[in-house]
């Protein structure tokens, strides 16, 4: 080739090189921005609440609760996993406090309510109802005695006058009572034989006590000879409870 068509070709190239740079350029195209992340979960939230929050031991109370955002609510002590909200009845034993715990993909919350357990008060102290006071009947049972002889005798036996002289105290310490003094025998003897026998037992009796102090218009005889026995066998033993002197009191 010759150096005139060398050139030739050389231009050209130059002119479409020339030709090309001119060429206006695209815009380039902008990125599309990244999503934005979602939102965080909301933490939960828990609130709880006793009422009354004092009793006493045997009585109830009442746990109320209330949550959001949680997936497992529980309450503890013992009660253990509950719906999101709610109320229940407890009956503690003693003071408790009790704890809920709601768990939530958001974060946890927690809330508490305490319940003091009080001791019921004792029951009021009343004052023992004053001694009962016997009645006179009950007195002269107690305190009167019945005196007793010894065979055909109608003296006052030494072993018998301690007994003789509480009646006659007694006597004196009521001074509105009479007295109706029976004399009586045992089975042995006529029935004549021992009425007169139990007369003088009684009057015997009455001696004793106008000796003791006793005016003798309060007290009045009897004899009942063998006729009010209070054992009724052949015994000495029985015969002996048979012979004695009563004291039967009148208003």
């Amino acid at each position: 080739m010759n150096s005139r068509k060398r050139n030739l070709v050389v231009l050209a190239i130059l002119v479409a090189l020339l030709a090309a740079g001119c060429k206006k350029k695209p815009a380039p195209v902008a990125a599309a921005p990244p999503p934005a992340p979602p939102p965080p979960a909301a933490r939960a939230t828990a609130s709880l609440s006793a009422n009354p929050t004092s009793i006493e031991r045997g009585q109830s109370s009442t746990l109320t609760w209330e949550t959001a955002n949680a997936t497992t609510v529980k309450i503890e002590p013992e009660i253990g996993v509950v719906s999101a909200s709610g109320s229940r009845s407890v009956r503690p034993g003693q003071s408790t406090t009790y704890r809920l715990i709601a768990e939530g993909p958001g974060g946890n919350a927690d809330a508490s309510a305490r319940i003091t357990v009080t001791s019921p008060p004792p029951p009021p102290v009343t004052a023992p109802p004053p001694p009962r006071e016997p009645g006179i009947d009950e007195l002269w049972m107690q305190q009167v005695k019945t005196i007793y002889f010894d065979y055909d005798k109608y003296d006052v036996r030494a072993d018998q006058q301690s007994a003789l002289a509480g009646n006659i105290a007694f006597l004196k310490g009521h001074p509105t009572l009479n007295v109706t003094i029976e004399g009586n025998c045992d089975e042995r003897g006529s029935a004549e034989y021992n009425l007169a026998l139990g007369d003088k037992r009684a009057n015997a009796l009455k001696e004793a006590l106008t000796a003791g102090g006793i005016p003798a218009d309060r007290i009045h005889t009897i004899s009942y000879g063998k006729e009010k026995p209070v054992c009724s066998e052949a015994t000495e033993d029985c015969w002996q409870k048979n012979r004695r002197g009563d004291f039967v009191h009148k208003p």
